[in-house]
């Protein structure tokens, strides 16, 4: 073999190796976001303020986003969900700090079919919530076993500091190894996008590599008080766009404190 030839081969394979990774590290971060906290695991607490149609789809949720063994997962994942019960009215979803909050209720016809808002202090997550929106979910075509565990895995994982895989719901789902798409990819079809899958795993071993110290805190302000959290008008400015609609909004509440909703609208 040339000594050029040996060269070319030595960079091809570089070239695959580089590729292959690529592949395999995730990369959607929502801005940096993530709970402050001084060791991994670290455990999320999910208020239950659900009627009991939904209720099991949370604590599937819970167990979704703590998964460590298996193939295809990834057992540094140092997140925990735990449910308790809920401690806010289904229609405002108000989130105490230090957890998440999740509702349901028949909120209109005002286009979206889940909300995920967190509270942040710097990068730091101080609480969230999320809300699935029954005006459309208990309808087709989002009546089903599929839409509800997608839409509820997808809220969930926003407030754990992630966001979209992909934001294109007609191409083909972005599939791991063992062939699971995920709960943050766009999907006309969620069929097969009802859990996190391992680049989700992945991301949030990414996001929570290092350690932080207590964990931040904030106070309510007039304007988070005042605010209608069921449409854009209380949600701040828009500040991301997917197919053409805004996607996430920030609500500026002063001090270094923001918040930060993530939306879902139907199609």
């Amino acid at each position: 073999m040339s000594r050029t030839l040996g060269r070319l081969c030595t960079l091809a394979a570089v070239l695959a190796n580089f590729i292959t990774a690529g592949t395999a590290n995730a990369t959607h971060s929502w801005n940096g976001y993530h709970w402050a906290r001084s060791a991994n695991p670290f455990t999320v607490t999910f208020g239950n303020n659900l009627t009991p149609d939904w209720s099991p789809y949370l604590v599937t949720g819970a167990a979704d986003w703590g998964v460590t063994s298996g193939r295809c997962n990834n057992p540094s994942n140092p997140v925990r969900g735990a449910v308790a019960a809920g401690g806010a009215s289904s229609r405002n979803c108000r989130p105490p700090t230090g957890r998440v909050e999740v509702c349901n209720a028949s909120y209109g016809n005002n286009g979206w079919l889940g909300i995920a808002t967190i509270w942040v202090s710097g990068s730091h997550i101080t609480k969230g919530s999320v809300k699935v929106n029954d005006y459309y979910m208990n309808s087709p075509p989002y009546n089903t076993t599929a839409w509800h565990s997608a839409v509820m895995d997808q809220e969930m994982g926003h407030t754990l500091g992630l966001a979209h895989q992909d934001e294109n719901f007609n191409n083909a789902d972005l599939l791991d190894a063992c062939g699971r798409g995920s709960c943050m990819d766009y999907s006309a079809d969620p069929s097969n996008n009802t859990t996190p899958n391992q680049h989700d795993y992945d991301e949030l071993v990414i996001i929570y590599s290092h350690l932080d110290g207590a964990a931040a805190v904030s106070s309510p302000t007039a304007s988070e008080a005042a605010g209608d959290l069921d449409s854009p008008n209380g949600w701040g400015r828009a500040v991301s766009y997917a197919n053409g609609r805004p996607v996430v909004f920030e609500q500026d509440l002063g001090g270094g404190n923001k918040m930060v909703t993530y939306v879902l609208w139907a199609q």
